[in-house]
């Protein structure tokens, strides 16, 4: 089945995107990758030993093998956020970038005007821009409107694990945005990732669920499960809910 995610003009064979942070160190962030299957793996710039002094998290990403998102996870001010895209790009290691500007330290929520404000800017220097924001429609088509190349809605906050909270939001979205909607924080577990793909969503995006589980190597090749058929089932198509039974074999020509 030929069906690719595209953004930006390049095609993904995988659905999957994958963060880096949490695990217990560069091997084991190496094969959790690997056997994901994702072909865009996200970097927290704030998070990374630039100094060239020790191992460095960019060591265990193939640049070859994955297309690299750096994202600005830890930055609460739309100065800080296109400051650190802005030296991602002088390192060359910034094509394509998620932002995130967070609003509040506790809930790690959105600033979803924030976030808006430093797209504009980012986009009008050239920068591929997939947005991380809350489960807002409007806002999200914003964004599209802003010239973002996808939009990342949360399921949950980060790192709760909490699943789809709002599953209705999430259709609106995808009905509101013809750009990629990726979902981003909240997943819990691969059940999660192909709920996300049932309602529509052309990806996910999973880090601590695959880190910190009991085996992050067995849930990494869980959360590539779940996705891949969650898309076959939202590309298939549902049955029908019904508040009553209806008989799997027809009693229809029964012989008596």
């Amino acid at each position: 089945m030929q069906d690719h995610l595209v953004i930006a003009g390049k095609r993904y064979t995988s659905r999957l995107l994958v963060g880096t942070g949490k695990y217990r160190d560069l091997d084991q962030t190496r094969e959790a990758l690997a056997r994901s299957g994702a072909e865009i793996v996200t970097v927290a710039l704030r998070r990374v030993d630039l100094s060239g002094k020790g191992p460095n998290l960019l060591d265990a990403i193939d640049r070859e093998r994955y297309t690299l998102m750096p994202n600005t996870a830890g930055c609460y001010s739309v100065d800080e956020a296109v400051r650190t895209l802005r030296l991602a790009r002088e390192l060359g290691i910034a094509g394509l970038v998620k932002l995130e500007v967070i609003a509040d330290p506790k809930t790690l929520l959105p600033d979803n005007e924030g976030t808006l404000e430093a797209a504009r800017i980012l986009v009008k220097e050239g920068f591929v821009v997939m947005p991380y924001v809350t489960d807002d429609p409007v806002m999200c088509r914003k964004l599209e409107q802003a010239g973002c190349a996808a939009v990342m809605p949360l399921a949950a906050p980060i790192g709760s694990g909490l699943g789809i909270r709002n599953p209705h939001n999430i259709r609106l979205i995808r009905e509101l945005c013809k750009v990629p909607v990726i979902v981003d924080a909240g997943v819990g577990t691969a059940s999660d990732a192909a709920i996300a793909m049932e309602l529509g969503a052309d990806g996910v995006l999973v880090n601590t669920a695959i880190a910190q589980a009991r085996d992050p190597l067995l849930m990494a090749e869980a959360m590539r499960d779940g996705v891949l058929a969650g898309r076959k089932a939202f590309l298939a198509g549902r049955m029908t809910m019904q508040a009553h039974a209806n008989a799997s074999s027809p009693m229809a020509g029964l012989i008596e």
